[in-house]
């Protein structure tokens, strides 16, 4: 086994008995979900780095890039205007004070928005972190030359992840996002510069790699590469604009102003390491192709990390992509596993529930969750299917991005917003998607297009995947909720103020 597994390996153990200590700290349902809102900006500048760069980044990105250069940054370059819109309303939400997006939908939408919105999130967060488990299965099979098998690797990485998120909730969460955050940025600013030295730097890339790399908008993006790029773009925005896992940080926060100087550091850390990335697969891309290695577009930044920089260096940027997969996946697990508790059970079933037993029953769901986000990779893996983390992603981010985010965003800054309009855009934009991501290719496959003249069965195997018509699902579906949202709203009488008062508060309140 080699030095990158033992040192993966100590780590784990290492955060293993942390999360451990840390959850003694843990002693009601406000510190399980949201720390006792007690996260200095320290902790909260570094989870919410660790909430967003996943493997989406490390793994999916290196896997766009393979295909896409530079045009890769499209995809995050939309939770950049995300980061910078959310700013504006972090103090808002750190203000409103509850736990999940749900108390808001419910403070503006009612009981029903709440359930469809809580829903849909579970359907996106479990297929954010089945994928998670996917890339630390990948991380381990690749690091160890295929000793790992990548359906071991995959058990090992739900285990650790389960175990953290079960142990100590949100504390656990925000307290192992600080050294995992301390090692994403360190590692990913550490091994940029040796990488680009040893593929040659920016000139010998141009004469390597193909002219189209370096287009803004690849061709083999889709039937309409701008399109496909924007489609990324704008799940992306979509996503972080409306995610929970970011909204209950802000809940987590001591203040309103350390929500809003948190977003502000976030967004400087999220633009360099997601850039910085993409930098890393595009080089390493250029040492393949020169040498001939057939690496696989998705392992670009592991195999960067183990044949292009110093040891050390090589360690830390590996132990850098495990704890994006241990962070994300303990985030996501428990973003959804409060909208279980918080929206379905006490908000549906059991209003009176007490807070203590609730934390022992969230653990429990918990494990059921992370047991059903592992079939949803397993089972595939198992049966030999073709998994693709940048497809998966893209389905959770659209599901989310147009399901919840148009109304929850409209809750925090739309006073003319009604509750009709709220339910029916979460409904109208969760089914949409379903629509045109599952249930159209499954009955008129022939009307799936993909680049290079790729129509049928063939254009849904290509790299990026097919689209109806060659148009991304994102923007009928988009088009579906956000439409639903305003025509419904403005066809229905107009909110009461006293409907307003929680999150457009007046008077002396809204000092």
């Amino acid at each position: 086994m080699s030095v990158y597994l033992y040192v993966i390996l100590a780590y784990l153990l290492v955060l293993t008995v942390y999360n451990i200590y840390r959850s003694r700290h843990v002693k009601s349902q406000e510190d399980f979900m949201v720390a006792g809102r007690s996260l200095s900006l320290t902790k909260m500048v570094f989870t919410l780095v660790c909430t967003w760069i996943g493997s989406g980044t490390f793994i999916a990105g290196a896997e766009y890039a393979s295909y896409a250069g530079w045009s890769a940054v499209w995809q995050p370059a939309g939770a950049f205007v995300g980061i910078a819109i959310i700013y504006f309303v972090a103090a808002k939400i750190r203000t409103f004070g509850q736990y999940t997006v749900g108390d808001i939908l419910e403070a503006r939408y009612g009981k029903f928005a709440r359930l469809f919105g809580a829903i849909a999130l579970i359907i996106a967060f479990t297929t954010i972190v089945a994928y998670q488990f996917r890339a630390g299965g990948y991380i381990l099979n690749v690091i160890t030359d295929g000793k790992v098998s990548l359906e071991l690797g995959q058990t090992i990485a739900a285990v650790f992840v389960i175990g953290f998120v079960t142990i100590g909730g949100m504390v656990a969460v925000a307290h192992t996002d600080l050294p995992n955050g301390i090692i994403i940025v360190s590692a990913c600013l550490l091994a940029v510069p040796f990488v680009v030295a040893t593929a040659g730097g920016w000139a010998h890339a141009h004469v390597v790699l193909p002219a189209a790399r370096f287009d803004v908008f690849a061709g083999d993006f889709g039937k309409y590469p701008a399109l496909k790029a924007l489609a990324y773009f704008l799940s992306t925005l979509l996503l972080l604009m409306g995610v929970q896992s970011m909204y209950q940080k802000f809940y987590a926060a001591k203040s309103p102003a350390e929500a809003k100087k948190a977003v502000a550091i976030w967004i400087v850390g999220t633009i360099l390491v997601e850039t910085i990335v993409i930098a890393i697969a595009v080089y390493a891309s250029v040492y393949n192709v020169e040498r001939g290695l057939g690496w696989d577009g998705r392992a670009l930044v592991l195999n960067a990390a183990r044949y292009m920089v110093p040891t050390p260096v090589g360690v830390l940027l590996l132990g850098a992509a495990c704890a994006v997969v241990l962070s994300t996946g303990m985030n996501y697990l428990l973003s959804s596993s409060s909208n279980v508790m918080r929206d379905i059970y006490q908000g549906m079933i059991n209003p009176q529930a007490d807070p203590n037993k609730m934390v022992a029953l969230q653990k429990v769901f918990i494990v059921v969750m992370g047991f059903v986000a592992f079939a949803m990779i397993f089972i595939p893996t198992y049966l030999q299917l073709k998994v693709s983390v940048l497809q998966y992603a893209y389905f959770a981010y659209t599901m989310y991005g147009v399901a919840v985010t148009p109304a929850l965003f409209a809750a925090l800054t739309w006073k003319r917003a009604t509750r009709q309009g709220g339910v029916a855009s979460i409904v109208g934009g969760a089914a949409a998607t379903v629509f045109f991501e599952f249930v159209l290719p499954a009955i008129a496959p022939g009307v799936m297009e993909a680049a290079n003249g790729l129509t049928g069965a063939a254009a849904m195997q290509s790299n990026f995947g097919a689209d109806p018509w060659g148009i991304p699902s994102i923007y009928p579906s988009a088009i579906i909720s956000i439409g639903l949202l305003v025509v419904v709203s403005l066809m229905t009488p107009a909110p009461k103020a006293e409907e307003l008062e929680r999150l457009f508060p007046t008077g002396a309140k809204a000092a």
